[in-house]
């Protein structure tokens, strides 16, 4: 058996797009053995075509039209020797199929139901349409990402789909584990992106409650109003990163850039920020960027280059964690975090069709 910490753990992956099959992805890059159930033809996929889609890694594929009785009962058959299902679609649709947690959970009480939906499975808005702008706009965060003149900026769907989606239902899942293990009982896990992308935002809405985030976008501590925790572009029209907002990194990035003057020491005095943001993008903008990460090798001034997609492989750091490994001629992220100091590799996207009745024979 792998040495991989879910090896052995048996999971059910209704398909879905988003943050359903990215929760899939982290357990099958743990070892868990998953079986993704798609619609024939594959839908259910976020990409053009399902074998470029890495969140498809890992894991086998079974095609099934839910809508017939026969193709449920295999379901349920399958469910019997699961440890978890999970699945993505809008509250009440799982239990038209007749795959609702009642259901599924009067044949294996030990299981774990994981629920992954935007609103949530009640509330006025739990069966509306939305994505992930929709999520983190009701929650402060849309609203905090962006400039002045920008307005809120989407991030990309990082905060809703997968940090406040898919990881949430991850966490949930492993929680569920655990509980079922100890008392063989089984839980329903209600991950909303909504609940999520709000507990992303703790810290800001702790700073708020301490009176450090007045409000407005780049007048607060994170958004880029502070002159130490921003962007600035160089010489070349690239950009860089500084976060120096402890008292040692501030000083050491003032004596990389050659700043001076008595308003530095002030720097934590929000009126003094548009005037040493002035003075740092005057430096920085004097010099390319691959000038200035020589600059800065070796400091602890929290500098860094800002990399597009297309360059991150090779920095040197990434490189030698292979935090992005290359399957298949597929750049993607590699599986995280790391267990025993061990580097983890990403499974090819290699979901060659299974026949359910196999499967169920095989976990029985």
């Amino acid at each position: 058996m792998s040495d991989r910490p879910l090896a052995g753990l048996r999971i059910i992956e209704i398909a879905s797009i988003g943050p359903g099959p990215f929760a899939a992805m982290m357990f099958a890059d743990h070892g868990a053995d998953v079986i993704r159930i798609d619609r024939p033809g594959g839908a259910n996929t976020g990409v053009s075509h399902r074998s470029k889609d890495p969140m498809l890694r890992g894991r086998r594929l079974v095609e099934l039209d839910l809508k017939q009785t026969d193709n449920v009962d295999k379901v349920l058959g399958l469910v019997e020797n699961a440890d978890v299902l999970i699945e993505g679609y809008r509250p009440s649709v799982m239990e038209r199929l007749g795959l609702g947690p009642d259901v599924v959970m009067a044949r294996n009480k030990a299981l774990v139901y994981g629920r992954m939906t935007g609103w949530g499975q009640e509330g006025p808005l739990a069966k509306a349409a939305g994505h992930d702008i929709n999520y983190i706009a009701l929650t402060g965060a849309l609203d905090a990402v962006g400039t002045k003149a920008s307005g809120p900026v989407p991030a990309l769907n990082l905060i809703g789909d997968f940090g406040g989606g898919g990881m949430l239902l991850a966490f949930g899942v492993v929680s569920a584990i655990l509980k079922a293990k100890l008392s063989g009982k089984g839980s329903v896990v209600d991950a909303a992106m909504i609940d999520g992308a709000a507990l992303l935002m703790t810290m800001p809405f702790g700073l708020k409650a301490a009176g450090y985030w007045p409000g407005g976008r780049e007048e607060n501590l994170l958004d880029g109003g502070a002159p130490f925790y921003g962007t600035y572009q160089t010489l070349d029209g690239k950009w860089v990163a500084i976060g120096a907002i402890e008292e040692p990194f501030w000083l050491e990035l003032c004596q990389l850039l050659s700043l001076e003057g008595d308003i530095l020491s002030r720097r934590m005095d929000p009126s003094t920020w548009p005037e040493i943001k002035a003075m740092i993008l005057e430096k920085i903008s004097a010099k390319s960027r691959a000038e200035w990460v020589v600059e800065f090798e070796g400091s602890n001034a929290c500098f860094a280059p800002v990399m597009s997609m297309d360059e991150v492989e090779d920095h040197p750091h990434i490189a030698a964690r292979s935090v992005f490994q290359n399957v298949d001629n597929i750049l993607q992220p590699a599986p995280a975090p790391r267990f025993n100091g061990q580097t983890p590799k990403a499974a090819p996207v290699d979901l060659s069709l299974q026949n359910i009745d196999d499967i169920i024979d095989e976990w029985s």
